[in-house]
């Protein structure tokens, strides 16, 4: 099976994102399809991160301290190897392809969360 059809198959059974009305649930679903697409491409799994820390945020708008504390509970709770593997990714908006060049992930709200989770890495590191 090639990338394309990999792609195609983790919508299969889903919900698409688009049929999703309440924006923490949307963003929710975003982050399950991010996610999903790791077994191609492992820097999905910084925007399956950041669609997660989006969708606490807009479940919780009157605790606006919610982003920054997903952020940290994520990066707190990740394993070694999972910290290692995504210190190799590039920084967001630099690469011009994949998931982390310029586009949705690198802008706005998104971009910003992985900026912060790519900070992180190494500053929540328990080694």
């Amino acid at each position: 099976m090639n990338a394309g059809e990999e792609i195609r198959r983790r919508f299969v059974g889903g919900v698409a994102a688009g049929d999703v009305k309440v924006p923490a649930a949307y963003a929710a679903s975003r982050a399950a399809g991010q996610a999903v697409a790791v077994c191609h491409m492992g820097a999905h799994a910084l925007g399956a991160a950041a669609f997660a820390v989006q969708a606490a945020g807009l479940a919780a708008p009157d605790r606006p301290e919610t982003v920054k504390d997903e952020i940290r509970w994520q990066l707190t709770h990740m394993p070694k190897e999972v910290r290692a593997a995504l210190r190799a990714l590039p920084p967001i908006g630099e690469d011009r392809s994949g998931p982390l060049g310029p586009g949705l992930l690198a802008s706005g709200q998104l971009g910003t969360i992985i900026r912060d989770l790519q900070a992180g890495l190494t500053r929540y590191d328990p080694d």
